[in-house]
C-alpha cells in the first residue's frame, strides 16, 4: 500500500452517511479533506467530526443536478489552489421504487443520470488531467450491487453507466500514475440504504479506502467491495 499523508482527498456527497465516513477514513491516514455538500452549511458536521484530526479541511458546496453549479462546484474545488490527488465521486441519488416498473418517469431518469453519471464525468473531466501532470491520481467511482431490481431502473442503469465509464476512461490513463477504479460500498444503513440494510455505514471502513491505497502500476478500472476488504 502506498502512503497517503499529505494527499488532498475530495469526496462529493460527503456531509453525511458514506461520503462522511471515507472523509473520516482518508483523515485517519493524513489525508487534507475537501468536503462537499449541497450547501455550505451542510458541510459543517463532517468538518466537525475531521476537527480531532490534524489535517486542513475545506468546504464546498453545489447541487450535483444542475451543469451550472457543477461547474461552480468546479470553480471552488480550483479556486482553493492545492491538487486534487484522490476522488470519490461518491454522490448519488435513488429516484421512487415502483411496484409498477413501467411508470419511470423520463424526469426521474434524467435527474438519475444528471447526478450519478453526468456529474461524475464532469468532476473526472475537471481533475484527471492535472492528476496525469502531476504524476499520481486516484479516482474511485461509487458503484452499487444492486440487480434484479427495476422498480428502481432509473438507479440501477445509472450505476452500470458509471462502471462501464469507469472501465472507459482508465483505458486512457495506461503508463500513468493515475488509477481509476468503481466501488460497491455494500448495503448500509444509511438515509439511501434504508434501516433495514444489512450492515452499519461505519462497516464502509476500511474498505472503502482500499483503491485509494493501490500503487500506480495497481488495479485499472476495476471493481472492488468494502465489506469483502474488510
Amino acid at each position: 500500500m502506498i502512503e497517503l499523508n499529505g494527499k488532498n482527498a475530495f469526496i462529493t456527497g460527503s456531509s453525511r452517511g458514506i461520503g462522511q465516513q471515507i472523509s473520516l477514513g482518508l483523515a485517519g491516514l493524513g489525508c487534507n479533506i475537501i468536503v462537499h455538500g449541497r450547501t455550505n452549511k451542510s458541510c459543517t458536521r463532517t468538518i466537525e467530526l475531521l476537527e480531532k484530526y490534524n489535517v486542513k479541511t475545506y468546504c464546498v458546496y453545489g447541487e450535483l443536478s444542475d451543469e451550472k453549479q457543477v461547474k461552480n462546484l468546479i470553480k471552488q474545488v480550483q479556486d482553493l489552489n492545492v491538487p486534487v490527488n484522490i476522488l470519490y465521486n461518491n454522490a448519488a441519488i435513488m429516484t421512487p421504487f415502483h411496484q409498477d416498473i413501467w411508470k419511470h418517469s423520463w424526469d426521474e431518469w434524467t435527474e438519475s443520470f444528471r447526478v450519478n453519471v453526468m456529474a461524475m464525468y464532469s468532476l473526472c473531466g475537471a481533475f484527471i488531467p492535472g492528476m496525469i501532470e502531476n504524476g499520481f491520481g486516484r479516482i474511485i467511482n461509487i458503484s452499487s450491487g444492486i440487480k434484479d431490481k427495476p422498480e428502481l431502473a432509473p438507479y440501477g442503469a445509472s450505476k452500470w453507466a458509471v462502471n462501464k465509464l469507469t472501465e472507459d476512461i482508465a483505458s486512457t490513463l495506461n503508463n500513468t500514475g493515475v488509477r481509476i477504479n468503481y466501488l460497491d460500498p455494500g448495503w448500509l444503513r444509511t438515509d439511501m440504504g434504508g434501516e433495514n440494510a444489512e450492515h452499519p455505514v461505519e462497516a464502509v471502513l476500511p474498505g472503502a479506502l482500499a483503491p485509494a491505497l493501490i500503487e500506480d502500476n495497481g488495479p485499472n478500472g476495476q471493481f472492488f467491495s468494502a465489506i469483502d476488504h474488510n
